[in-house]
């Protein structure tokens, strides 16, 4: 594409860009290639301004930036390199979601396995779907796992995943839409058709500032609702009944068409939890008029609430309360979300990516009364996010689990003893003994094992913060990481397998 062109959809213009093509668009010095627009992204660690001459020398043709900058080659500069980011990808992708119709997921929790059964659920109704998520990524009939560590990656990668399902024949991109991915403009030009929003918790407070904010982060995707063109699909937003917040984010939307999901509150797409189990839930769903049964395959209350999204989603987009029944009735369980690992042994093991307070006390009050024996947890709190968060992780498995080991997460660039400390601080706090009721390991692996050693016949033990992440950020490095695969060296250790 021509660089005059492509700037234009920014607000820019750069000397002699009428002359030159752009080839790539890159934000990262080093992917640069001959014919690459480089972007520089002021990071939290590190500024691309820093790394525009670098750029150029790898080949970047010109150079968008927030400040002028004296270089071999043309610099535009705006006002903000993110929004202008978003701008260049969306332009130089031809705009996918003007064609492709587009579901966006946001919420504290569920949001994989969410964005997971709506697929399901569209794909039951003739649909073929592509999704993004922080474990993998699907375009029709192609799966591969994520190994970005980033739920959400740059516009740039968003763009040219969505045009890629366009292009391959998808029908419907269900998207993970974060706060960070929000409101750092990763998702601008992405055209939603379904909002959908799961639950909201206190989680990156130490970005968005308080709770507000947060939430100010995720209503931008009931902001971005309104914002788009008509695609033959009523613009709707899919709400949690059972969360408070739902009332403002319907607000948000107006006039967008509402509906809403729930097992307390009154909703539209209402379930009544019939019998639930280790093995799942058996399930009645009524909606508009509609009633339907079925065995939902996969754990836990918030799992019903994941379901009813899914199927409040599915029915925005076109499908039959009978194909969504189908759909969730066949689902599986997400890598890393309640996923199991038997080795045959007496005991159970559980990883999963609860990582926030609210998540934790999810997984142990659904835990609980299904353990017969001791419930022993093993999780961190990540380096540089919510501090305040850290104590209270510890308070919960104080209350609800029988023993607990306190452990790295992805320490990042901060001091991994004051984080561990500063978790066990809220331990102390609950009145638990070091030693008798928890356990301080650093190191990953020996913690994994020392909660595996102490596991006696049916107790259940659960490894929570990782999920299926293949790495531990460290530093600025990554380790590579298996929290499944940890779990299984520690059962085969004691001999099973």
């Amino acid at each position: 594409m021509r660089l005059a062109a492509l700037l234009a959809a920014a607000g820019a213009t750069a000397p002699g860009a009428e002359r030159l093509d752009v080839r790539h668009i890159v934000y990262d010095s080093r992917q640069v290639t001959e014919g690459s627009l480089f972007v520089a992204i002021k990071g939290f660690h590190r500024d691309g301004h820093d790394h525009a001459a670098d750029a150029v020398d790898r080949g970047a043709i010109a150079v968008v930036a927030e400040r002028p900058l004296e270089l071999g080659a043309p610099v535009a500069v705006v006002a903000d390199t993110r929004t202008a980011l978003a701008d260049l990808a969306a332009e130089f992708y031809d705009h996918p979601t003007r064609r492709l119709r587009l579901v966006g997921v946001t919420g504290t929790d569920g949001k994989t396995t969410t964005v997971h059964l709506i697929s399901d659920v569209l794909e039951a109704s003739g649909q073929r779907t592509g999704y993004a998520t922080t474990v993998d990524f699907k375009v029709c009939d192609h799966t591969w796992k994520n190994e970005t560590r980033q739920t959400t990656q740059e516009a740039v990668e968003v763009q040219e995943f969505l045009a890629e399902l366009a292009i391959a024949g998808g029908t419907w991109g269900v998207i993970e839409a974060t706060s960070h991915s929000l409101a750092l403009r990763k998702l601008r030009h992405c055209d939603v058709d379904v909002a959908v929003f799961t639950n909201l918790s206190p989680e990156h407070l130490d970005f968005h500032g308080t709770l507000q904010g947060y939430l100010e982060a995720k209503a931008i995707l009931f902001d971005e609702l309104l914002r788009g063109q008509d695609k033959g699909v009523r613009k709707t937003a899919v709400l949690n009944a059972d969360d408070p917040h739902w009332s403002y984010l319907a607000g948000r939307a107006e006039p967008a068409r509402v509906i809403t999901y729930g097992v307390d509150a009154l909703a539209d797409v209402q379930a009544e939890i019939l019998v639930a189990d280790a093995a799942g839930s058996r399930l009645a769903i009524e909606a508009f008029g509609a009633r339907t049964e079925l065995d939902l395959p996969l754990v836990g209350r918030f799992n019903v609430q994941n379901a009813l999204a899914a199927c409040a989603a599915g029915i925005a987009a076109g499908a039959t309360l009978e194909q969504a029944r189908g759909a969730l009735a066949r689902a599986t369980p997400v890598a890393g979300r309640m996923e199991r690992v038997d080795e045959g042994q007496p005991f159970e093991v559980i990883v999963d990516y609860a990582h926030t307070p609210a998540s934790l006390e999810k997984v142990l009050s659904l835990l609980r009364p299904l353990t017969e024996g001791r419930l022993i947890a093993v999780f961190g709190s990540a380096g540089e996010r919510d501090r305040e968060k850290r104590p209270k992780m510890a308070g919960v498995a104080a209350r609800l689990a029988d023993f607990f080991v306190i452990t790295e997460e992805d320490p990042r660039l901060e001091d991994p003893v004051k984080i561990l400390r500063e978790i066990e601080a809220g331990a102390v706090a609950a009145g638990a003994r070091e030693g008798n009721d928890y356990l301080v390991i650093d190191d990953r692996t020996a913690a994994i094992a020392a909660a595996i050693s102490r596991a006696e016949p049916c107790d259940i033990v659960v490894l929570c913060g990782k999920g299926d992440e293949a790495s531990i950020i460290a530093g600025e490095e990554k380790r590579p990481w298996d929290e499944a695969g940890a779990a299984r060296d520690a059962l085969r250790a004691r001999g099973f397998g």
